[in-house]
């Protein structure tokens, strides 16, 4: 992990745990990762806020007494830093749990703790145990999450192969502005510097490591720019009609406008935006489920089967 992102894991679990506001001068005691002069930190927590910001987590800013003029604070609400898991399915929940389990071992280590240990010998009270509960937004278990979050931080174009609707792969180099999770799944949005406007990619469909080119600070994220706008911006879905067995792939059939009943099988629509999700999805049930519609669909079903055929025969 980068000095950049420790610091940035460190600043959001102190402002997460405490029970009060803190004052930059607090944050600066007690947050490994900034030192220098006065005026370097002050820029360096106005740019690490800038970085949680785009991150999708909003600090808070206060006072102690309104009344009188204190120093402002600053906090993380753990109300406004859950994600919600409505929309998860149990498979996927469950895959999360087991890589919680994994994450806290791996970065709750002594050096992210600090902050809490030298919080408490001033004599400001923080709630360790909610820490657990935080874990699942930080961890991605993609090796790319920590390139992109690295990028972002230094203002660095980043390139890579994505997989397309059709499943061809494709390069493609970005300035990374953002990342977010929607849906259960995690998201990165910047400028596409070939297409020459911002883009929104999911990480999941990365078909290569993500490469930073050029030097740092080559970029700008834009004033107005906001993740969870990105993230927010209706999507267009598509139909597919689809042949299930019957009693099986109940996961399809909870998303189904329609459903025909058969003798073996039931014919059902499904709405999907995500066509490369829908195939996944299809293929995960086997030989319980055929898709009719739409063709290109199909035809990429056909072609992943004979492609696991010919590997395992």
């Amino acid at each position: 992990m980068s000095r950049k992102s420790e610091r940035l894991v460190n600043l959001t679990i102190a402002l997460l745990a405490t029970k009060r506001w803190l004052t930059k001068s607090q944050i600066f005691n007690t947050v490994d990762g900034y030192e220098g002069e006065p005026d370097a930190m002050e820029r360096m927590f106005e740019r690490d806020k800038d970085d949680l910001r785009n991150l999708g987590i909003t600090i808070e800013v206060g006072t102690f007494d309104p009344l009188f003029e204190d120093e402002v604070g600053y906090r993380i609400r753990p109300e406004n830093y859950r994600t919600d898991i409505s929309s998860i399915t149990p498979r996927e929940l469950s895959l999360i749990s087991v890589a919680t389990q994994a994450w806290q071992g791996a970065v709750l280590d002594s050096t992210a703790l600090s902050a809490l240990v030298k919080l408490k010998s001033l004599g400001i009270d923080s709630d360790f145990d909610s820490i657990p509960a935080i874990t699942p937004t930080l961890h991605n278990s993609d090796s790319n999450f920590l390139a992109v979050i690295n990028a972002i931080a230094q203002r660095q174009v980043i390139s890579f192969s994505y997989l397309g609707p059709e499943l061809d792969s494709d390069n493609r180099a970005l300035e990374p502005y953002g990342v977010g999770t929607k849906s259960g799944h995690w998201y990165v949005a910047g400028r596409d510097l070939d297409r020459k406007e911002q883009r929104l990619f999911r990480l999941d469909r990365f078909h290569s490591e993500v490469k930073a080119q050029g030097k740092a600070g080559s970029y700008e994220i834009p004033q107005d720019f906001l993740m969870k706008e990105v993230l927010a911006a209706p999507e267009t879905s598509q139909i597919a009609t689809l042949k299930v067995r019957r009693g099986k792939a109940h996961s399809l059939r909870l998303k189904a406008t329609s459903v025909e009943d058969g003798d073996d099988w039931s014919e059902i629509t499904v709405p999907f935006i995500d066509e490369a999700e829908l195939i996944n999805e299809v293929l995960w049930h086997g030989t319980d489920v055929v898709v009719i519609s739409p063709r290109s669909a199909r035809e990429s079903t056909i072609s992943a089967l004979e492609e696991i055929v010919r590997i395992h025969g």
